[in-house]
């Protein structure tokens, strides 16, 4: 039975709470990505990176939940008791629950993944997916909350900005089998030194995938706000962290070529002002920001590595493939411009 009055919106304190608090949700799943990635032998579900993973659940969980819990106790029934933008991550929190059970059986009958199978046991998808309901709940809450103007501050905007980051992560971390930030210098150097052989291929690939995992999300938010200074900054800190986790941080210079990239892209948001009303500057920023972001990532490659790529056609083209395709995702998201 719903009570009837009109759903009401949390305060910016308790996004900050619910965006910190998936931020251990979120460090507990790189943890397990660490383990499974780089230890040999998992033979239990009941492991420290589990307890990491899943506290991190119960903690956001029981903060969502406690949210709904006072306006019961206010009166409100029903959804009017749920929060404006919770209702998706409190409904995913026994969804999470469920697929946790289903995960453990199925590590107990059938043993535990250590390759690229993890990343399509029906399992985990399920729990990837109620996952990254619960991270955007300050997204959603931040949405059309009444006290977000068009410009936002970075701080008022910081708890959909980590949800989203985030969330980003967990696409990050399935889609492992094309993830260029898991490269190191010396790789990228050789896959874009031959022009026969799988390693090109498989980088060519890499970074198409990781070029819109990366993009996509600030080209979303840019349809809704004009970001703030060190938006996107933050988004590419937080997106480097899974890669990281997954190669025990052994490419920590391509990571940071990516938050370096992060800025660059600040900068062209504050020179160029895309905007949904701005057609032009937001096509203009999706090239720029890609084509800007992968030639970073092959200087950073070649000073890691020693020396350029030997074929120039490969290490010259590639990031104006990433821009092509930055400026293909900007009309796919934009085509045209909206009113102010």
């Amino acid at each position: 039975m719903d009570s009837g009055e009109p759903r009401t919106w949390v305060s910016a304190r308790t996004d900050l709470v619910t965006a910190l608090l998936g931020v251990w949700f979120g460090i507990g799943l790189m943890i397990d990505a660490w383990a499974h990635s780089n230890l040999a032998e998992l033979e239990t579900f009941f492991t420290p990176w589990h307890a990491a993973f899943y506290s991190g659940f119960a903690a956001v969980s029981g903060w969502i939940i406690w949210q709904v819990w006072r306006n019961v106790r206010a009166g409100r029934q029903g959804l009017a008791a749920v929060p404006t933008g919770y209702l998706a991550g409190l409904v995913a929190i026994p969804a999470f629950a469920a697929f946790g059970f289903v995960d453990m059986m199925w590590h107990t009958f059938l043993g535990i993944e250590t390759t690229i199978d993890i990343l399509f046991s029906p399992s985990h998808l399920g729990l990837i997916s109620t996952m990254l309901l619960i991270l955007t709940t300050p997204l959603r809450s931040a949405w059309h909350a009444p006290d977000i103007a068009e410009r936002p501050s970075l701080g008022r905007l910081f708890p959909a900005l980590l949800g989203l980051a985030l969330a980003g992560t967990l696409v990050s971390l399935f889609v492992s089998y094309g993830n260029a930030m898991q490269w190191e210098g010396r790789g990228v150097v050789a896959a874009l030194s031959e022009m026969e052989g799988p390693r090109t291929g498989d980088l060519a690939s890499s970074i198409l995938i990781t070029n819109a995992v990366l993009l996509l999300p600030v080209l979303f938010l840019l349809r809704r706000w004009r970001l703030p200074f060190g938006s996107v900054t933050v988004m590419y800190l937080v997106g480097v962290l899974m890669p990281g986790a997954q190669t025990a941080f052994d490419n920590v210079p391509i990571l940071l070529g990516f938050v370096a990239g992060g800025l660059v892209s600040d900068l062209l948001i504050r020179w160029l002002n895309p905007s949904a009303e701005r057609r032009g500057a937001y096509w203009a920023f999706a090239g720029l920001s890609a084509f800007v972001t992968w030639s970073l990532y092959i200087l950073v490659a070649s000073v890691s590595a020693g020396s350029l790529p030997a074929v120039p056609e490969l290490w010259t083209g590639a990031p104006i493939v990433a821009g092509l395709i930055g400026l293909a995702l900007g009309a796919l998201l934009l085509p045209n411009a909206q009113r102010a």
